[in-house]
């Protein structure tokens, strides 16, 4: 499955994305905490569709785990070679 995930990336963006998603956080930390509020108020509004919800929450925060809990954040980071 890396090898996929290494095929896709390196055409697009040249390194993983979640190293992309990083940089732009810390280049636009407000841009971002307003667009995730504003997502959470859209998604408040359609109570009725409560599991696709839930499952959209599940993905944000597993997506959000591994953008801010593993390794230490450098600026431009590079992939490592295997």
């Amino acid at each position: 499955m890396w090898d996929i995930y290494r095929w896709i990336w390196s055409r697009m963006g040249g390194r993983p994305w979640t190293y992309i998603l990083r940089d732009a956080w810390h280049k636009v930390e407000g841009l971002w905490i307003i667009g995730l509020v504003a997502a959470g108020v859209l998604l408040g509004h359609w109570w009725w569709q409560i599991v696709p919800r839930l499952l959209l929450a599940f993905a944000v925060g597993y997506v959000c785990g591994h953008l801010f809990w593993g390794k230490e954040y450098v600026p431009g980071q590079k992939a490592e070679d295997k």
